[in-house]
């Protein structure tokens, strides 16, 4: 390739790509490799795994402090501009997302949720106290009608977390019925006096959620059986029957998942749960923001778990049930925090940094390793719930740097994993932890074209990054780099884009004379995603 005499910059307000773009030609961009990279990537696209399921990029949104009310709903009769009582910038933020699943209503919430409550008249619907957090009244206005609504609005899919822990197996198996079938019977007639002539369609069912704990406190044999006599009952005659999760573990836990995997008949996933607590401590879980490094470097340490515990659990799945029609749905994961001053501790709010950007974006790498038995991931929660993609207060919104990171990372949903060849990385020290200072993954889009991420997860030093281009001719790079100044920077209402990524430029990377080598200047706690365009 010979360089260009100028550089050619083409810019677009369209979200194609799902990158800001700034395209710049790969003849433009053309130079010599003067100095040795820190970290060697050697990428062959021919070289291809798994898909890469578009539910890895799950949301979760329980009926929990203002995840749902004042969050999502605000009603129609809200000084706050909705349509429907969907709050409109929430809703637009959602849907430049590209959501592919919302899990709901519940989390702990699901246990004690009679899905009668939320039907019918909106002021004639039953009040109840939400036992589980913070004790406040809920008011059914936003029950079965409303969150179909809502995913239609969204054009995503539905996961319903059902009632085992204190329901009935007829309950639950109405509820179905309710949503998803066309029948006659007196129960689809109920949901078309409600107005709703059509069915919706849902695509996945919980039975039961954290069975071992609020679900119910049960012992993993006791809750197999259980699954067993639910799961027989969950159908709706005349129409498609949603995929049936099982409520499975925890962190490293190994009891749940073995019996359940040895079912054959009733069961297509099994859930687990992870939270990242700077501490591991409950009672004193770790700040939010005002943080230090060591518990900068803590939290990447407890994060990173997760790989030696998705391998667990997906070992277990494929020596009982090699015939793979098991996956394993980590349906909760994120940051867990000390709820911000001030605030009702029940609510689990809390604030969104650009460490929990690159938490975020390390356990989506993560993910894709396991993308042959990983078939779906849920972060919680989509807004003002923990690692939230959304924090509001009354009419004010803003996006989380862990939104960004998610919108940068679309490209991956459904592309074909590439593993990587990493060598040369650099561990990241301080404070007597250690762990991998770099993090990539690689996948090849339905459209031909290579996306790459890049993280840094040392907050003080930069890296070059070299990726060996085996087979790939690019014509154009588009790309995005989020980082920041300060381990803590975040968003507020004040200052809503503190934190949000910029387009790379020409001085970000370069490619070698033979066009075999792209190397990227990757700056201290920073990710990057950019696309190689054939």
């Amino acid at each position: 390739m010979n360089p260009a005499s100028t550089l050619s910059v083409k810019t677009t307000n369209k979200t194609t790509n799902h990158l800001k773009k700034v395209a710049l030609t790969v003849a433009a961009i053309v130079a010599p490799l003067t100095s040795w990279a820190d970290v060697k990537v050697s990428l062959n696209p021919q070289n291809t795994g798994e898909t890469i399921s578009k539910y890895i990029y799950g949301q979760f949104a329980e009926h929990l402090g203002s995840g749902i009310y004042g969050g999502i709903w605000v009603g129609e009769d809200s000084p706050i501009p909705n349509k429907n009582g969907f709050r409109n910038d929430v809703i637009k933020a959602l849907q430049e997302l590209q959501v592919p699943v919302i899990r709901w209503p519940g989390g702990c919430f699901a246990d004690e949720y009679r899905w009668r409550d939320g039907i019918g008249p909106r002021e004639q619907r039953p009040i109840r106290v939400n036992t589980h957090w913070g004790g406040v009244e809920e008011p059914n206005t936003f029950g079965t009608h409303e969150f179909f609504e809502l995913v239609e609005l969204l054009n995503t899919e539905a996961y319903v977390a059902g009632n085992l822990g204190t329901g009935s197996p007829q309950e639950m198996a109405e509820w179905l019925e309710y949503i998803v079938s066309n029948s006659n019977s007196t129960v689809v007639a109920e949901r078309k006096k409600n107005g709703r002539e059509e069915p919706w369609e849902v695509a996945f069912w919980g039975v039961g959620n954290e069975s071992w704990g609020c679900g119910g406190n049960l012992t993993p044999e006791y809750y197999t059986n259980l699954y067993r006599h639910f799961s027989t009952f969950v159908k709706a005659t005349g129409a498609k029957r949603p995929k049936l999760v099982a409520s499975g573990s925890y962190d490293d836990d190994e009891t749940w998942t073995t019996p359940l995997s040895k079912l054959k008949n009733n069961i297509d996933g099994i859930s687990h749960h992870y939270y990242t607590l700077p501490t591991s401590d409950w009672s004193i879980k770790g700040a939010a923001t005002g943080f230090d490094e060591k518990e900068w470097i803590l939290t990447l340490e407890r994060t990173l778990k997760i790989d030696s515990y998705l391998a667990t659990q997906t070992g277990i799945l494929k020596k009982n049930n090699p015939e793979g029609n098991i996956g394993l749905y980590l349906d909760e994961w994120g940051t867990w925090y000390d709820a911000e001053p001030g605030t009702n501790p029940g609510f689990l709010y809390q604030q969104n940094t650009v460490r929990d950007a690159i938490v975020a974006a390390v356990n989506l790498n993560i993910f894709h390793n396991y993308a042959d038995r990983l078939h779906m991931a849920n972060i919680a929660q989509m807004v003002n719930v923990l690692q939230a993609m959304i924090l509001t207060d009354n009419e004010k919104m803003l996006l989380t740097p862990t939104y960004h990171v998610f919108k940068m990372y679309i490209p991956f949903q459904d592309a074909t994993h590439i593993p990587l060849d990493i060598k040369g990385q650099r561990d990241y020290s301080a404070h007597k932890t250690t762990v991998p200072g770099f993090s990539a993954s690689a996948a090849k889009t339905p459209n031909g074209n290579i996306v790459v991420s890049l993280v840094n997860l040392n907050p003080n030093e930069a890296e070059e990054v070299s990726i060996a281009l085996q087979g790939i001719k690019v014509k154009t790079i588009t790309g995005e780099l989020l980082t920041s100044q300060k381990m803590d920077a975040h968003n507020t209402f004040d200052k809503p884009n503190n934190v949000q990524p910029r387009a790379l430029n020409q001085s970000d990377y370069s490619i070698s004379k033979n066009g075999k080598t792209l190397t990227v200047k990757l700056p201290a706690k920073a990710v990057v995603v950019l696309q190689l365009n054939k």
